[in-house]
């Protein structure tokens, strides 16, 4: 795998809230009978993780995690440096089974949103009520007019997963709609 360098370059921004690019992701696509003790014993050693919910994420070992993204797949976040090792592992678990493994490290950009106004910024730009979205919850949307993945790690976290061709336009968009004088209040702590 290449050494690749984030479409962000470490990037940051303060306003309404803070955006900050996370960097090369480890990730790897798992397409799959989700129901297969197969399928979950073999999640379950490469990240310590159980199989997740519908739209939530399974917190695993050493950083690891599980983010349920359809009823047949699955984006498993790694060790960026060990993430060739981690697909391989998987493909010689399933081997025999109908699964799918992908290496996607180098087609995804991530960024964090935080700050007591995350929802506020990211409800401008995407169709989710985030009043609803737990932590833990996952949802896959857009961001104006680009996919996107958003993940709620915390009260007031988030995380933005983009195909890596679209970080800048998603970035510009954010800090563009973070910019303090544009708050909105939907989301008010009581």
């Amino acid at each position: 795998m290449s050494e690749v360098i984030s479409a962000l370059s470490g990037a940051r921004y303060s306003g309404l809230v803070d955006l900050a690019d996370a960097g090369p992701q480890g990730m790897i696509l798992l397409r799959g009978d989700l129901s297969s003790a197969e399928m979950a014993a073999a999640v379950h050693e490469v990240t310590g993780a159980a199989l997740p919910g519908v739209r939530q994420v399974s917190a695993g070992k050493d950083g690891a995690a599980v983010a349920w993204m359809s009823p047949d797949e699955l984006l498993l976040f790694v060790d960026r440096t060990r993430a060739a090792e981690t697909a391989a592992a998987l493909q010689a678990a399933l081997a025999g089974q109908f699964a799918t493994v992908a290496d996607v490290s180098d087609a995804r950009g991530v960024i964090t949103v935080s700050g007591a106004q995350a929802r506020d910024v990211l409800a401008k730009l995407c169709p989710v009520d985030f009043g609803d979205l737990p932590v833990g919850g996952i949802r896959r949307t857009r961001a104006a007019q680009a996919a996107a993945a958003i993940w709620r790690t915390g009260d007031d976290g988030f995380t933005v997963i983009c195909f890596r061709s679209v970080a800048q336009y998603i970035w510009d968009l954010l800090s563009t709609v973070a910019r303090p004088g544009g708050e909105v209040g939907l989301y008010r702590r009581g």
